[in-house]
């Protein structure tokens, strides 16, 4: 798996490199500009782009700019965004495309090795990995208007979690109910969502972004 970095702090670039790297995947290219992050995805398209929101030289949104602009320039090119806080703008912006794996984590979370190795994989498989605190603000905001508001409680939950990447087993866990009963509310929410059937993880994963789109 090739990934490319943009990061502006060199010990955190450093160790995700490190990281990357001693677990199989090759780094093409770490960063520390938007400039340099497009060059670097243009050079050679990587299997998924790392981004912090916040890089130089104004430290706002130059990074999720520049991711934006590579998914543009490379359709359904992966990206997995770092930030320190939530952000439910940068969120919604990054969501508003509907190809390619997106990921949306907490720089906290990076602490957490595993949990981050999986997000990589998860996002560059097409997959989603929104942290769990980004899905709980994106909730309390959610519009009471589409068909996102059709759904149950229950399914509410349950496409919150299949937000944070969470397989069906994880969720009939977390919830305390059978991997049935996970199917059924899924079965459910791509009915209400109006999702056709077709490959059961690409509905999954545009199932989240019109819950996410809806924030």
């Amino acid at each position: 798996m090739r990934v490319v970095i943009a990061e502006d702090l060199f010990l955190l670039r450093d160790g995700l490199t490190r990281l990357l790297e001693a677990n199989g995947m090759k780094v093409t290219a770490a960063v520390e500009d938007g400039e340099q992050l497009l060059a670097a995805v243009a050079a050679d398209r990587p299997d998924i782009a790392v981004v912090d929101v916040r890089l130089p030289p104004t430290f706002t949104d130059e990074g999720l700019r520049a991711a934006l602009a590579a998914r543009k320039a490379h359709p359904g090119l992966p990206v997995l965004v770092l930030s320190q806080f939530v952000e439910q703008l940068y969120a919604r912006e990054l969501l508003a495309g509907s190809s390619g794996g997106i990921g949306y984590l907490l720089k906290d979370r990076v602490l957490d090795g595993a949990q981050f190795l999986d997000a990589v994989r998860r996002v560059a498989q097409g997959g989603t990995a929104m942290d769990p605190e980004v899905i709980t603000r994106l909730l309390t905001h959610n519009s009471s208007a589409g068909p996102v508001s059709t759904l149950s409680p229950r399914e509410r939950q349950v496409l919150g979690l299949m937000a944070e990447g969470r397989s069906n087993a994880a969720i009939a866990q977390q919830l305390v109910i059978t991997e049935r009963a996970v199917a059924k509310h899924t079965a459910s929410i791509f009915v209400r969502l109006d999702l056709q059937p077709s490959d059961d993880d690409n509905r999954r994963v545009l199932a989240v972004l019109a819950y996410l789109n809806n924030s």
